[in-house]
């Protein structure tokens, strides 16, 4: 048996929540088997001014933007607040084998720290639990795990200081699958689940019958890249007596187009029923109206501009929306549902050394309710990350 001790390899970019760029090293060799490890640390540090009151500290707005978090109400309840935390810190282990067939086997485990079921608290110890990210087998172009949806296009996320960045306008997805790919196609079965509204409230079903469908297709040139992908799945509510079921679809485009040192970056998705799958579930898959699933429309998007000031400095620009088209006749039924949502943000990054970063990053973000009530959110935040 050979083992090849403790090394440092060339950075490498390996997948990872954002755009931002991870790195792997070889942690050992055992005879055909390279284990791999890699992660970063980060702190975060922002102040927030709501227009309609801060949410409570443990909402998971707090540590980064998520759309439907963002109070509305009375412009007069305007509320500042002060957090920090190192909770997106993350690590992940990983192996590559080779067979004897002279094909390859690689698996990956990730795990971070953010909106985690059993949190911590900020008293004594700042305690969290860590969840998983990513837990997966690859061979022979199959993948079987949990892993980033087939339906997103990690690539297209922008390098911002917040965990998402362009929260509402993206598909931001990671569950269990399994996805095969040939050349620059991509297929995959994934583990449906609905969220529905009711006249008591958010509703989240279990009961579909058939898993999530999407197909991908990617063209890469010198130029950059675009994905083109497609989601077909069903929705289902099977609660006190009712059984209904509702089928919805949707399209997302995205990419990178590269513009010499710096890069313009973009999505846009459109579906019927698409729920959970954009926006950080801003808005719910459908309403329950009797018996019967109505299917909530929507359209999003981004678009992000990156540009390269020196070979240290570095900025990027963000614009991103929501937009839903409810059905005004059950607002009864579904109670305030969002309407729409957008933010706009601008950083500012430094890295003195290779992996080291140091950034400030300024965002503004909206949101307006069916009935017309709205709020905003103003944020200020300063991270430090080093990626190993």
């Amino acid at each position: 048996m050979k083992f090849t001790p403790l090394k440092t390899l060339a950075a490498s970019a390996v997948l990872c929540a954002l755009s931002s760029t991870a790195y792997a090293a070889t942690a050992a060799k055992i005879g055909d088997t390279e284990f791999t490890y890699g992660g970063y640390i980060k702190l975060d540090s922002m102040w927030s001014d709501y227009s309609a009151g801060a949410p409570a500290g443990s909402n998971v707005g707090r540590d980064f933007y998520v759309p439907s978090t963002l109070t509305v109400g009375d412009d007069n309840s305007s509320d500042a607040v002060f957090d920090m935390h190192a909770r997106e810190s993350r690590f992940n282990f990983g192996t590559s084998t080779l067979m004897d067939n002279g094909k390859t086997v690689k698996t990956k485990i990730e795990i971070d720290f953010l909106a985690s079921a059993t949190g911590g608290n900020e008293r004594v110890s700042n305690s969290y639990a860590p969840r998983i990210r990513h837990a997966f087998v690859t061979y022979d172009g199959w993948l079987f795990g949990q892993t980033w949806s087939n339906f997103q296009n990690v690539g297209a996320l922008a390098e911002t200081l917040d965990f998402v960045g362009p929260a509402e306008g993206t598909v931001f997805v990671r569950q269990s699958q399994i996805k095969y790919t040939t050349g620059a196609w991509s297929f995959s079965l994934e583990n449906p689940e609905s969220t529905i509204s009711t006249a008591g409230g958010m509703v989240v079903t279990d009961d579909a019958s058939l898993p999530d469908f999407t197909a991908r297709y990617t063209h890469k040139a010198d130029w950059g890249n675009v994905v083109v992908a497609a989601l077909a799945r069903q929705l289902t509510y099977k609660v006190g007596g009712v059984d209904a079921d509702e089928t919805s679809f949707g399209v997302s485009a995205s990419g990178k187009i590269n513009l010499g040192e710096d890069n313009l970056k973009f999505m846009l998705t459109q579906g019927k029923g698409l729920g959970r799958y954009v926006g950080l579930n801003v808005a719910h898959g459908a309403v329950l109206n009797g018996d019967e699933l109505d299917a909530i429309d929507s359209t999003s998007g981004f678009v992000a501009y990156q540009h390269k000031w020196t070979s240290k400095w570095r900025s990027t620009f963000l614009y991103s929306f929501f937009s839903a088209d409810n059905n005004t006749d059950l607002l009864a039924i579904s109670g305030e549902p969002t309407e729409s949502s957008q933010s706009y943000s601008a950083n500012i990054l430094y890295s003195p050394v290779k992996r080291l970063t140091f950034g400030a990053e300024l965002k503004h973000a909206e949101r307006e309710t069916e009935n017309g009530v709205d709020g905003d959110l103003d944020r200020l935040q300063f991270s430090v990350k080093y990626s190993f």
